[in-house]
């Protein structure tokens, strides 16, 4: 395999491009190269328009331990969201809303998403056995708290 067919193979892995079979040099002795990694969309939702000359993205790891909750907030910024571990529990109200969105229980392997501004009225672990553990991925087009406190929700130990 020459170096160009050794690059090509390494980006086509790095962009998640299936590889077209490549056939063994003359010279070299036939190489079986490992298979492509399996690509799966997971979550895609449209982005609000952001400014673009001040684009950062911050993944946190937000861990409740059994029956633990956060108080009802506010994030300046869209987020996505994916469960590792166990379920949570989650209800936003959009900005626009009058009324807040259903409860919704995630689990490990689902994602979600919340506009900017939108009230985070429930974010809690939906068991009172097990721990519960997601990333949440913002966006953010300004330097600003990733969260901020909001009034109601629901009432939390």
């Amino acid at each position: 395999m020459t170096l160009t067919d050794r690059l090509a193979y390494i980006l086509a892995v790095v962009c998640y491009a299936p590889l077209p079979a490549i056939a063994a040099s003359p010279q070299a002795p036939a190489q079986n190269p490992e298979p492509p990694p399996q690509v799966e969309t997971v979550f895609s939702h449209p982005l609000p328009s952001l400014d673009g000359s001040h684009l950062i993205v911050k993944v946190v790891r937000v861990s409740y331990a059994p029956g633990e909750s956060s108080s009802p907030h506010s994030h300046p910024c869209p987020v996505v969201g994916y469960v590792l571990q166990g379920a949570v529990r989650m209800q936003v109200q959009e900005p626009s809303a009058s009324h807040p969105g259903p409860i919704t229980v995630y689990r490990a392997g689902d994602s979600f998403y919340e506009s900017p501004g939108g009230r985070h009225l429930v974010s809690a672990n939906a068991s009172k056995t097990q721990p519960a553990i997601f990333t949440a991925t913002f966006v953010c087009d300004h330097f600003t708290p990733l969260t901020t406190p909001v009034d109601g929700g629901e009432p939390h130990p």
